[in-house]
């Protein structure tokens, strides 16, 4: 049962770092309960402040990674339209099957959003579409970092009971 437990949580572990990037998956939070499945095993004894800790940093992470993108679109000098279409046009970049989908959907989203917004100052939608894109930007590597220092952490609770589970 603990080799399953194993494999569950180090596949929830790299489901998180995939997820880090893609805004379909909650990524931190994802590698959050590979960590907590780890530690249901029998090897491994429960502990509550390491997991507490690990949890309140990934609910943060995960909450402010929603504000990022809006942040740095209104930082460039957007509006709501600009920040909703970031949003929008992260989740169509990742339907659309090319390279780069979501980086492209995050600009092209906040730029049609700023030209609905104000249809007249194109250069005002192309400034906030390059904020959508640096914010996306800053949110994935915060959260693709935040992941893999999780699976870090993983790894080497598993190396330091490897012997218990084989």
């Amino acid at each position: 049962m603990d080799i399953f437990l194993l494999i569950i949580g180090f596949v929830l572990m790299l489901l998180g770092v995939v997820g880090s990037i893609l805004p379909i998956l909650p990524g931190l939070i994802t590698s959050w309960f590979g960590l907590l499945i780890l530690h249901f095993t029998s090897v491994i004894s429960m502990n509550y402040t390491f997991l507490g800790i690990t949890l309140a940093i990934a609910l943060f992470l995960w909450i402010i990674d929603y504000f990022i993108p809006a942040i740095a679109t209104k930082r460039f000098g957007g509006s709501k339209y600009g920040a909703y279409g970031t949003t929008i046009g992260l989740v169509i970049g990742f339907l659309i099957p090319i390279p780069f989908g979501l980086l492209i959907g995050a600009f092209l989203g906040a730029f049609i959003g700023e030209i609905i917004y104000d249809s007249n100052n194109k250069k005002r939608a192309l400034k906030a579409s390059f904020g959508a894109f640096v914010g996306f930007l800053a949110s994935a590597a915060i959260e693709f970092g935040a992941s893999l220092i999780y699976l870090i952490l993983f790894l080497v609770k598993f190396w330091d009971y490897k012997a218990e589970f084989f």
